[in-house]
C-alpha cells in the first residue's frame, strides 16, 4: 500500500490525474487491466474491513455464511416481495469446496449477497465505486468525531495481464457491476471485492488487509490518500455542482432531507462564515 497525507482537495485531484495516466499506460494489446476502484472513509485511521469482519472476529467459511443468509431469505422475500435465485445449501456446499478464489461468474448468489450488503446485513463483500467523486462523497458525507483526516482508497486488482496465487494465501477477487440488485447499486457505480483463503479443503472469508500488507507490485495495488477534514465544505460544494449528493446516490426521502441539510448547514454555512 502506498499512503500519502495531503493538505488540500486540489492535491488529491492532481494525484487522481496521475493515477489515471499511469492506468492508461498499462493498457497494452490483448492484456486485461482492471478498472480503478475507489472507496471513501470518514476517518483515515479506519481499516479496509468488511461489515462481516466488524460484526464477528470469527473467520466464517463460505458455506457457514451461506447457511446463515439462506436461513433469513424467506423472511426477507416475504417482507420485500423480491425473490432471489439461490441454490440449496447442499449444492452451495459442493460448489464452495472447489472455489479458489471466489469469482463473479461462478458464484451462484451474488445478487442476493450484494442486496444484503446494500441493506446493512453483515457481509463479506467490500464495496467500492468506479467514481472517485462518489468515494469522496462518502469520505466527507459525515463528520467523524475526533477525525482529522478522511481517506480515499484506490484499488487496482489486475495491474498486469494476469494474477498469481497460492493455496493457503488469501486472495482478493473482484465482483463487477453487471447484476440486477438494487437501483442504488447503479446510482453509486458500485463494484465489490471479496477476500478468501483455502485451508484444509475449506474456503474461508479472509481479511483484505492481509493481502494489502504483502505489498505486491504487479497485482492488488492500493493507494490511500488522507485529506484534511477541514476541506469538507469545499469538497461537498464541488460534488454538489456535479449532482453528487445523498439524494442522487440513495433516492430516498431521508436522503433528500440529508442533502437539504448539507446544503443549508455545511455548504451555505461555509459561505456565511466567509462573509
Amino acid at each position: 500500500m502506498q499512503e500519502r497525507t495531503l493538505e488540500t482537495w486540489e492535491q488529491f485531484t492532481n494525484e487522481l490525474e496521475r493515477l489515471y495516466r499511469d492506468h492508461a499506460s498499462r493498457q497494452v494489446p490483448h492484456a486485461y487491466i482492471s478498472n480503478l476502484l475507489f472507496r471513501g472513509h470518514g476517518d483515515s485511521t479506519w481499516k479496509l474491513e468488511t461489515t462481516l469482519e466488524r460484526e464477528t472476529a470469527e473467520h466464517l467459511s463460505l458455506d457457514q455464511y451461506f447457511r446463515i443468509i439462506k436461513r433469513i431469505q424467506p423472511k426477507l422475500e416475504t417482507l420485500s416481495a423480491v425473490k432471489w435465485e439461490t441454490p440449496t445449501v447442499s449444492k452451495y456446499v459442493d460448489w464452495a469446496k472447489n472455489q479458489m478464489p471466489l469469482s463473479e461468474g461462478e458464484c451462484p448468489a451474488v445478487p442476493y449477497l450484494a442486496y444484503l450488503r446494500h441493506h446493512g446485513f453483515p457481509s463479506p463483500l467490500l464495496d467500492w465505486t468506479r467514481s472517485p467523486y462518489v468515494a469522496a462523497f462518502f469520505a466527507f458525507r459525515n463528520r467523524v468525531k475526533d477525525a482529522t483526516h478522511t481517506a480515499i482508497c484506490v484499488f487496482l486488482e489486475w495491474a498486469n495481464s494476469s494474477k498469481s496465487g497460492a493455496t493457503g494465501h488469501p486472495e482478493i477477487q473482484g465482483i463487477g457491476p453487471n447484476h440486477a440488485i438494487h437501483r442504488r447499486h447503479f446510482m453509486q457505480q458500485s463494484e465489490y471485492t471479496v477476500c478468501t483463503v483455502h485451508r484444509d479443503e475449506v474456503v474461508y472469508y479472509a481479511s483484505h488487509e492481509s493481502v494489502f500488507g504483502r505489498n505486491d507490485t504487479d497485482q492488488d495495488l492500493l493507494w490511500k490518500f488522507n485529506i484534511p477534514v477541514s476541506e469538507r465544505a469545499k469538497v461537498l460544494m464541488h460534488l454538489s455542482k456535479m449532482n453528487i449528493n445523498a439524494f442522487s446516490l440513495f433516492g430516498s426521502e431521508d436522503s433528500l432531507l440529508e442533502e437539504l441539510a448539507t446544503t443549508e448547514f455545511v455548504i451555505r454555512g461555509s459561505k456565511r462564515s466567509l462573509g
